[in-house]
Formats: C-alpha cells, sequence, structure tokens
C-alpha cells in the first residue's frame, strides 16, 4: 500500500443478494491500483492454502472478543458458529492514504454500518428480477431444493432494504453494472448517461 494522495479515500460497501453478481463486480474493481479490498477478521479455522492477513486475518475467540470490546470492528456477527467481523484501523489507513476501501458485505453487516452512520459510499447490487436471481442461482447447480428455497426468501427479505442504500445497481449486464459502480466510487467520470443507477 503505496497510494497517497491529497485527497482523503472513501469506503465503498457493496452488498446484494447471493446470485446477484456483486462478488464478481467486487472482483473487476479490484483491478484497479487505487482500490484496496477488505479482509475480514474470523475464529474460523484456516483452511489449507488461505493466508492469515489476506484471506482472513485469523483470530482466536478471545482475540475476537477483546477486539469486539474495544470497538475495534466495524462491524460484527456470528455465522454457523464462527465470528467475523470488518476491522475499522486497515480501513482508516486506506482512506488516509488516499485509496477506495472496498467492503463486500451482507445487507444485515451493512446495516450495522448505516446505523453506526459509518461514512462511505453504500451500493445495493441488484439481479434484474427474482427470476433472474432464482435461474442464475439454479445454474450453479450447486443448491438442493431447500437451501435454494432459503437463498430466494433471504434475497427478497434483503431486495426490501435497498432503499438505505446510496445507489441501486441492477446487474443486468456486468459491463454496465461495473462501470456504473466504478463512476459512483469516483473511479471513473461518466462517460454517459446509459445504466442502471439510480
Amino acid at each position: 500500500m503505496t497510494r497517497d494522495e491529497t485527497t482523503q479515500g472513501t469506503m465503498l460497501l457493496i452488498s446484494g443478494p447471493s446470485g446477484s453478481g456483486k462478488s464478481t463486480i467486487c472482483k473487476r474493481l479490484l483491478e484497479d491500483p487505487r482500490v484496496v479490498f477488505s479482509v475480514s477478521a474470523t475464529t474460523r479455522t484456516k483452511r489449507e492454502g488461505e493466508v492469515d492477513g489476506r484471506d482472513y486475518y485469523f483470530l482466536s475467540v478471545e482475540e475476537f472478543r477483546e477486539k469486539r470490546a474495544t470497538g475495534a470492528f466495524l462491524e460484527s456477527a456470528e455465522v454457523y458458529g464462527n465470528l467475523y467481523g470488518t476491522l475499522r484501523e486497515p480501513m482508516q489507513e486506506a482512506i488516509a492514504k488516499g485509496f477506495v476501501y472496498l467492503v463486500e458485505i451482507d445487507v444485515q453487516g451493512a446495516m450495522q454500518l448505516l446505523a453506526g452512520a459509518e461514512p462511505g459510499i453504500y451500493v445495493f447490487i441488484a439481479p434484474p428480477s427474482m427470476e433472474e436471481l432464482e435461474a442464475r442461482l439454479r445454474g450453479r447447480g450447486s443448491e438442493t431444493p431447500e437451501s435454494l428455497e432459503r437463498r430466494l426468501g433471504k434475497a427478497e427479505d434483503e431486495y426490501r432494504e435497498r432503499h438505505r442504500y446510496d445507489h441501486v445497481v441492477v446487474n443486468d449486464d456486468l459491463n454496465i453494472a461495473v462501470a456504473d459502480v466504478r463512476v459512483i466510487a469516483g473511479l471513473d467520470t461518466p462517460a454517459g448517461t446509459e445504466g442502471a443507477t439510480s
């Protein structure tokens, strides 16, 4: 991390339902050297090939709870018995150096940051329709009927929260969606009025 400009960076928060394409959009954004990805902290066991500080910050339960008690996390949650959280310090360092700090997070986590009035740009990635979202999830071939139903139910709940974000980007065409998010983040200037942001 060497970028150091007089202009302050910003937090760019991206969330949306499973199957909306948010992870693919984030990967495309990370091709820009001005974008730094938020690495989450977790108490889960490190898997083979994972690197501490690259994939996750791996913490013991005691370390995690201690950090949470001292306000070190922007948000945290328990998922399937493991704790996950977004650390505040790496974000502050990146923003101070002029980077766009990219936080890919679920809607529950985004609501925590909104409730805490954490400054940044909040972007919701939406599917063109719930029918298209279902088709994308089915196309993965990794869902049981039960898990598909759960994901779609959760997606509908998350979709209802989209009005709380600064921007909604409909991912109908990936290249257009990426271009729209880049403009929203201040990485590019608008090329025209096309796109699906609101």
